[in-house]
């Protein structure tokens, strides 16, 4: 399954969400700034990573605080820095720095956190040539953001949203009836588009290759069971040309008996939905 991956976000996309996060966090101006800091007061500020981390966002910061400001940035997407470690300096009107200075670091850091984390996963799963994809379980407004992160911490980016892809799931099946009539269905519908379906048993997966089906998700499914999943589609016609992913509940201490059980994907939500924000400060530079 073959889908966009998004290692580069547009100038326009950026510019139009930095807008959105301004408005915001200071609908009316931000009453503190503008009544502690004279007009036309300019400086510069540093900013700073306070621990270990895979940067995330080198074309983002500019955009956060303006025309007005000239940002220089030290590290490139996918740098990994240490505790310490200027990212760039930002330079223009202290007021502007200030009032633009927490939705930068909001949104940078979590970005980094989701990289940063990316990243560990990765390491661990190239060797064994699986892929490590993210998911929809992302924080509403942010989804191209946190797969942009995912893609600079060397994930891959599954289906951005519900009208890049078929994807069959439970829910899906019971409420049509079958498998079978799942299948036939969406198919009837003429998305014209990959059809991959969830399954959590070896039935559903016989029951699926039947219909020739693109791809398999195996949900919640132990390693060894996995295998024989594996084994069965492998085995069917054209089944080498057949896409299969496993989720679900795969972390970092228990994921490497799912990387030998020949699937080409794993999937995993806590890529978005369960990193941690690293931890990066912008200070004046007296």
């Amino acid at each position: 399954m073959e889908y966009t991956q998004h290692k580069q976000l547009s100038n326009e996309y950026i510019i139009a969400k930095i807008a959105d996060f301004l408005a915001e966090d200071m609908p009316d101006g931000d009453k503190t700034t503008e009544g502690t800091i004279p007009e036309g007061v300019t400086i510069s500020a540093e900013i700073q990573s306070r621990e270990e981390l895979v940067f995330a966002g080198e074309k983002i910061i500019p955009h956060c605080f303006g025309e007005n400001c000239q940002t220089t940035l030290n590290h490139n997407d996918g740098d990994y820095l240490l505790n310490g470690d200027v990212i760039g300096v930002v330079t223009g009107p202290a007021r502007e720095i200030l009032s633009r200075e927490r939705v930068m670091l909001n949104l940078i850091q979590r970005l980094c956190g989701i990289a940063t984390l990316t990243l560990e996963y990765a390491e661990i799963a190239n060797p064994f040539n699986v892929k490590l994809l993210d998911t929809r379980k992302t924080t509403p407004g942010l989804r191209l953001f946190e797969k942009y992160a995912v893609a600079v911490g060397g994930g891959y980016n599954h289906r951005l949203n519900l009208s890049d892809g078929i994807l069959i799931k439970d829910n899906h099946i019971i409420a049509a009836g079958s498998v079978t009539k799942a299948i036939e269905s969406v198919r009837k519908a003429g998305a014209g588009l990959p059809l991959e379906i969830e399954v959590d048993n070896i039935n559903q997966i016989r029951e699926a290759l039947e219909a020739n089906v693109d791809g398999f998700l195996l949900d919640n499914m132990n390693p060894q069971t996995i295998k024989e999943s594996v084994s069965l589609i492998r085995a069917s016609e054209n089944g080498n040309d057949i896409f299969i992913e496993a989720s679900g509940g795969i972390t970092l201490k228990n994921i490497h008996p799912f990387l030998e059980t020949g699937i080409d994907a794993i999937s995993i939500g806590a890529l978005t939905h369960q990193a941690v924000s690293k931890d990066i400060c912008l200070n004046f530079i007296t």
